[in-house]
């Protein structure tokens, strides 16, 4: 069986792509994957300080070989300086250090413009590793004008000088397949779409929405560290507690491009034409990085405490599927996004979803049975339907859960690995070309 070296961030710097590496290894083969990733200290990111029993690793000295996972007896390799200090040199010094053999192991990197800072350096770094290698690109577009096939025109540039020098890309959307695809129909058979994993949440799934707002509600009132003025006017208003409130939400970083605010206009207008209905809309997330914490203060005015709230507050993994389940309807409206992390959990946890028919975020909705429209007003009557005839909703909450079941993290794992095996086996494929069904 094929053997995956994962190359990008990992646990316990914090974001989208260390996290979904985490996922995508949570549901590989045990011993069959590790992960080269970046010197902690170097890095300059974020570092998560709670980190669970099986995510946790002990940090070497010297960025070198790390404590294996408990569980999975697999280890990680923390040694690339940065993200602007990388080269072929130091993920093959990586590869020794875990003791990985040429011939049974694919090098898959995670790409993102802000961790392989240099393009050109990383296209650099692919042509010098003669070894088996595949791309999965976190944030390709394919609705851009800079382009006639919709990437943006730096990334056109990229997968030109890129695509020659690796066996295979991966793509999590069918609309960025055809863009990269159009663009270079010479390199068709090395693009693959291999979508987003989907988390399983069968017990919070399971909950009644009445259930859901329950445990949500006393995690708030007693666990989330809301200060006391919010704590009090979350009991006054019994948000989560009236059976005739319908609570529409959003959970995540608080990050300017989700364009929460948002969020509590849709409130005003779905109120308006909804005056039978009591309707709260209710933002949950912190911030990560200093530059978000202006953005935090205007969503922060922009709340009432009334039928508007802003709970500042971090939720476990868990807990963050219990409150999309809680919410009647969760509400995504970026300004820009090719794919939502976020969106997995929800999915996995049965909710309800309305979006804006972007990228690869509309791509998703539609495909999973979600509510998805490129105009707001249009969106806001969809909604309308779905709070007023709750049936509609439990029909299209179960389409949800066909699609999460799907394309879970498990399901994911594998078609990482039959991939590989193709790469792995080119003795299968006589014309010397790797087969493309997509996966």
């Amino acid at each position: 069986m094929a053997f995956i070296c994962f190359v990008g961030t990992y646990k316990p710097i914090i974001c989208g792509i260390a996290d979904y590496t985490s996922f995508i290894t949570r549901a590989s083969p045990a011993g069959k994957w590790s992960v080269l990733s970046f010197d902690l200290e170097k890095y300059g990111a974020s570092l998560k300080s709670r980190e669970s029993r099986v995510e946790s690793r002990e940090s070497g000295r010297d960025g070198g070989l790390q404590t294996p996972d408990s569980r999975l007896q697999t280890p990680v390799w923390y040694g690339i300086p940065g993200r602007h200090d990388f080269s072929a040199a130091v993920v093959l010094q990586g590869l020794k250090e875990l003791g990985l053999k040429d011939e049974d192991t694919v090098l898959w990197f995670q790409h993102d413009d802000l961790i392989w800072a240099d393009s050109q350096k990383f296209v650099t770094m692919l042509m010098d590793l003669e070894l088996p290698k595949v791309v999965t690109f976190h944030t390709l577009h394919f609705q851009s004008s800079e382009t006639p096939t919709g990437l943006r025109k730096y990334q056109y540039n990229l997968l030109q000088s890129l695509l020659p020098h690796v066996q295979a890309i991966t793509v999590f959307s069918h609309g960025v397949y055809d863009a990269v695809t159009s663009a270079f129909p010479e390199h068709r058979n090395r693009v693959y779409v291999v979508k987003h994993g989907i988390h399983s949440y069968p017990a919070v799934s399971k909950l009644s929405r009445k259930e859901a707002k329950e445990r949500l509600n006393d995690f708030l009132l007693s666990e989330a560290g809301l200060d006391q003025a919010t704590r009090d006017a979350l009991r006054k208003q019994r948000t989560f507690l009236d059976p005739d409130t319908s609570v529409i939400g959003q959970t995540g970083f608080l990050c300017p491009l989700k364009h929460s605010e948002s969020l509590y206009l849709l409130r005003d207008k779905l109120q308006q034409i909804t005056p039978h209905k009591r309707i709260a809309a209710v933002r949950i997330g912190m911030t990560r990085e200093e530059s978000q914490k202006i953005y935090a203060g205007e969503l922060r005015r922009e709340q009432n405490g009334r039928d508007s709230f802003l709970l500042e507050t971090w939720l476990p993994q868990d807990t963050l599927a219990l409150a999309q389940r809680a919410f009647d309807v969760n509400f995504y409206w970026p300004t820009e996004c090719t794919q939502s992390g976020i969106m997995a959990h929800a999915l996995g946890a049965g909710a309800m979803v309305a979006g804006r028919d972007l990228e690869g975020v509309g791509e998703t909705l539609k495909e999973a049975g979600g509510l998805v429209d490129t105009d707001l007003r249009r969106l806001l009557v969809k909604i309308r339907e779905i709070i007023i005839n709750p049936a509609l909703r439990e029909r299209m909450e179960g389409a949800v859960l066909k699609y999460a079941a799907e394309f879970s993290w498990k399901n994911q794992s594998r078609r990482h690995y039959e991939l590989a095996e193709r790469i792995l086996r080119p003795k299968r494929c006589p014309s010397g070309k790797i087969p493309n069904p997509n996966i």
